[in-house]
């Protein structure tokens, strides 16, 4: 199910409602039966995927708290492991590692013995449960979280629907025990969740659906575009993914804090970001530290000599991109940034950190923070092109064209043809100027709440001027949003 569809402007407050006027003890059912038909609306039989990865992680978080010693319990988390990755390995990279073995091959002309492609279609957030459901079994190997003895409550832990199908990736520390409470009605804590889930779908509908045909015109026929088209449909992009995955994660929290749950925060202004290190702890924060804490910090982290070190950051970072996606495309998009926090760290270190404190001093300190903000977007907008590309072809024919155009761009853009043509890839003048005062409105809401939150001050405002901003809200997005079927989440593919 889509949160922006109308089958769930109907579901959230029916769900709700139901939610508060059952007994404490039947809210887990209630939420568990809900949860799985707001998956099975997508495609009823891939449940069956997620019964079987609730079954194999209840029962091993059992038996690793059972077992009495160290070698049993690791095989049962190792169990756990080899089952939840072998689901995802099949489905999500079957028929990537399938054609890149057979072209391997094919290039010592030698014959692939492997079975062929398959037709597979990807369970919508298989890799966002996965990780989730893992999260347990190693959390209770650990010691850090005792296993849940109520398999009913274990399952929604794993099936929330808020965040079943793009995240948060939570962790059972923070999440399971919020099942267990008794949560109240308060009005408060309603309005601001909701207010949460108005600004998740403004970014949405008005802002992301809204750059989305710019950029798919770009990106899906590039040897028709050059230059100047290429810039703006990688900026779009990046404000695009931006507002698509964090409206959705807004939505999700929103929906979560109505009813009392509180869920980890997502996303955290991160294109104001200083270095693509700090730009890693503002963007989907929740997977970044699932792969802090599970892989690079058990590979030795910083506790390391300089090379291995290095080597655990670029495997995380590699590991990340084919996590989002069995394309080569992701390999390279999360080698890049691993390269770049490599760099950042011989940089660091070349130049020393009382210079670069000294370039932060004074009236230096606006300027110097501004180029980097300026110098960290670019760093990560080009490492976008390989996320969006279809194909490693595509990518670097975009970055190869780059430049083209861009000599002559003060002569050109005097030209009417040149603007609609290469800026507004021959689409209504409109949509571009409703995609950009969007753009606008939501750079002024990130810079006011660099002190405070925009909740915060509207809760300090009369009635009033609450409902103007409310009603103001909800008007731009019936008239301005992009309401398109089609248009699903970006993440829900991962």
């Amino acid at each position: 199910m889509l949160f922006n569809s109308l089958h769930f402007l109907i579901f959230f407050p029916v769900v709700t409602a139901l939610y508060f006027l059952a007994p404490h003890r039947l809210r887990w059912a209630l939420l568990l039966v809900a949860s799985c038909y707001f998956y099975m609306v997508f495609r009823p039989i891939y449940i069956l995927i997620l019964a079987f990865t609730i079954f194999v992680d209840y029962t091993a978080g059992l038996l690793i708290e059972g077992a009495k010693d160290k070698s049993r319990r690791k095989l049962y988390l190792v169990a756990s492991i080899v089952a939840n990755v072998g689901v995802l390995a099949f489905f999500k990279y079957y028929n990537f590692l399938n054609v890149s073995l057979r072209a391997a091959l094919g290039a010592l002309h030698l014959s692939a013995p492997v079975p062929p492609l398959l037709e597979i279609l990807l369970p919508i957030g298989l890799s966002f449960h996965t990780f989730q459901s893992l999260s347990y079994t190693i959390e209770v190997y650990r010691g850090h979280q005792p296993a849940e003895r109520h398999a009913g409550i274990f399952a929604l832990y794993v099936m929330f629907y808020p965040q079943l199908v793009a995240g948060p990736i939570e962790r059972p520390q923070n999440l399971l025990h919020q099942f267990h409470e008794r949560h109240y009605f308060d009005y408060e804590r309603v309005v601001s969740g909701l207010q949460l889930m108005l600004w998740g779908m403004f970014k949405k509908v008005v802002i992301a659906d809204r750059l989305a045909p710019f950029v798919n015109l770009v990106y899906d026929n590039p040897h028709s575009y050059h230059g100047v088209s290429f810039v703006v449909a990688t900026v779009f992009f990046a404000f695009q993914i931006y507002c698509d995955f964090s409206g959705y994660s807004d939505i999700a929290l929103g929906s979560a804090q109505v009813m009392g749950f509180k869920l980890m925060r997502n996303f955290n202004r991160p294109y104001f970001s200083k270095s693509i290190a700090e730009f890693w702890k503002r963007w989907h924060i929740s997977l970044s530290t699932w792969f802090r804490d599970y892989l690079y910090v058990s590979l030795g982290g910083n506790r390391v000599p300089r090379p291995r070190w290095y080597f655990n950051l670029f495997f995380t970072f590699l590991i990340s991109g084919l996590w989002h996606g069995a394309n080569w495309t992701y390999v390279i998009w999360g080698a890049l940034n691993g390269g770049y926090l490599i760099m950042e760290i011989l940089w660091r270190d070349a130049v020393g950190a009382r210079r670069l404190q000294w370039f932060e001093t004074g009236w230096r300190r606006g300027p110097v923070r501004l180029l980097k903000v300026a110098y960290t977007f670019t760093l990560v907008c080009f490492a976008w092109i390989f996320f969006r590309a279809n194909t490693v072809g595509d990518a670097f024919y975009i970055i190869a064209h780059l430049p083209d155009g861009l000599r002559t761009l003060a002569l050109d853009m005097h030209s009417l043809a040149f603007i609609k043509m290469n800026i507004l890839m021959r689409r209504d003048k409109w949509d571009f100027v409703i995609a950009l005062l969007a753009l606008a409105l939501l750079l002024a809401v990130h810079i006011v709440q660099r002190g405070r939150s925009i909740r915060e001050l509207l809760a300090r405002q009369s009635a009033w001027v609450r409902w103007s901003f409310y009603y103001a809200t909800i008007i731009a997005i019936l008239f301005f949003g992009a309401f398109n079927e089609s248009q699903q989440f970006i993440y829900f593919q991962f």
